[in-house]
């Protein structure tokens, strides 16, 4: 006998879906599925994208800076900046500030990469949003980002 699929209208299932924290970690899950699909032609994973995409914002970062900014190990860091180093898509450079120091750096094949990835990934967020209307994405952003906002600065 397989597994009994889950019915929707169970009460406990109801009692899921009013819990925001729940329908937060299901739609990250979703989107984190969704992106890495689009990835895996390229051979990368959401956390190599999030990298990437930190990285275009800067003129290079340390790997300690990038592992507190974006909430990852620091031992998964040294693989994702070894990954990317491998592709062309970043670099390890020395620190301006400290020769003993690298930083890692976005190379210009890694801007391509992402310049040729933003409308793949704009199709992504537009499948996972498509029942709402332009106006209650725009605010649905904007919550989500005050949010994040708020917990990265404590």
């Amino acid at each position: 006998m397989g597994p009994v699929p889950i019915d929707a209208q169970e009460p406990w299932m109801r009692g899921l879906h009013a819990d925001t924290g729940y329908l937060l970690y299901r739609l990250g899950l979703r989107s984190g599925q969704l992106f890495n699909t689009f990835l895996q032609e390229s051979g990368l994973r959401l956390r190599h994208y999030a990298l990437l995409r930190f990285l275009a914002t800067s003129e290079g970062a340390l790997q300690r800076e990038l592992s507190a900014r974006l909430g990852y190990d620091p031992s998964a860091i040294v693989g994702l900046v070894d990954d990317l180093e491998k592709l062309g898509f970043a670099e390890r450079r020395p620190s301006p500030d400290d020769r003993r120091s690298r930083i890692v750096v976005l190379t210009d094949d890694g801007r391509a990469f992402l310049r040729d990835t933003d409308e793949a990934g704009l199709r992504v967020t537009n499948d996972l949003l498509q029942p709402l209307a332009p106006a209650e994405r725009d605010t649905l952003h904007t919550l989500l980002q005050r949010v994040a906002e708020a917990e990265l600065d404590s």
